[in-house]
């Protein structure tokens, strides 16, 4: 069993920075693919940034530039840099990790709300 835990969202004004953390337990995380991901009210969850365990990369085109995915194999956690954040950046940023073809763990969330 893997519990995922996401920490550092907040409320920001637009232009600003968040650093976003996901703590995975147990010891498959390093073998597994990471992923960030956000809904926002009234929309479909959707692609952030993603990471294989070589740290290989990806990120949706709304974000590149602005947000850095990384990981920490020995800490056990990835983080989801962000900076330049939007209005349209408000969302719940949920932690994803996939192991294999078939296990799949999902955080809780953590709320990130750009705003003036």
């Amino acid at each position: 069993q893997v519990q995922l835990v996401e920490s550092g969202g907040d409320l920001v004004q637009p232009g600003g920075s968040l650093r976003l953390s996901c703590a995975a337990s147990g010891s498959i995380f390093r073998a597994s693919a990471m992923g960030w991901y956000r809904q926002a009210p009234g929309k479909q969850r959707e692609l952030v940034a993603d990471i294989t365990p070589a740290g290989i990369t990806d990120y949706a085109d709304s974000v590149k530039g602005r947000f850095t995915i990384s990981r920490d194999n020995a800490k056990n956690t990835v983080i989801l840099q962000m900076n330049s954040l939007k209005p349209e950046d408000t969302a719940v940023y949920y932690c994803k990790l996939v192991w294999g073809a078939t296990l799949v763990y999902w955080g809780q969330g953590t709320q990130v709300t750009v705003s003036s």
